[in-house]
């Protein structure tokens, strides 16, 4: 990419360096092509605490439009890290365990406690230890790759 941009390109920030790209939206792949960044590995968008840092997929699609500069930054797959989906989307976890409230978190950002708002976690294809079942506030299950998570989010009226 050369030096020279428009007003319509939108600043953004891959492994420490400036780029500029000339569409609202970018998605994984494009930030990995953009950045140089081998498929070997993971591509994360990088959030304020205390937030996660977000895994970004080749089929991911960020909003380059928000306030503030996005920044990227790559890893190679850590090897503890696993893949869950959750409402049928993919997050990388990298630690052997989860509890409902990160679950919960990983399925709506927006996650408020409090006493209107119920979430149902029911989960299938986890280890041997728990295979499949349902979580509330306190529980924490193990993971292992591909284990699906569903969360539902209800109103008390």
């Amino acid at each position: 990419m050369n030096n020279l941009y428009n007003n319509n390109e939108l600043p953004l920030i891959i492994n420490g360096e400036n780029y500029k790209w000339e569409h609202q939206y970018i998605t994984g792949a494009e930030v990995r092509n953009l950045g140089s960044i081998p498929k070997d590995e993971k591509i994360f968008l990088s959030i304020k605490r205390p937030w996660e840092d977000e895994p970004i997929f080749d089929d991911t699609r960020i909003d380059l439009a928000r306030p503030g500069i996005e920044h990227f930054f790559s890893k190679k797959h850590d090897e503890h890290s696993v893949e869950i989906i959750v409402n049928g989307r993919q997050k990388i976890w990298t630690e052997r365990k989860i509890s409902y409230e990160q679950v919960v978190k990983l399925a709506f950002e927006n996650y408020v406690e409090d006493e209107t708002t119920v979430y149902t976690v029911s989960y299938s294809h986890g280890p041997g230890q728990n295979q499949e079942g349902s979580m509330v506030k306190g529980v924490v299950v193990f993971v292992k790759n591909k284990m699906i998570f569903n969360v539902t989010k209800t109103n008390r009226s």
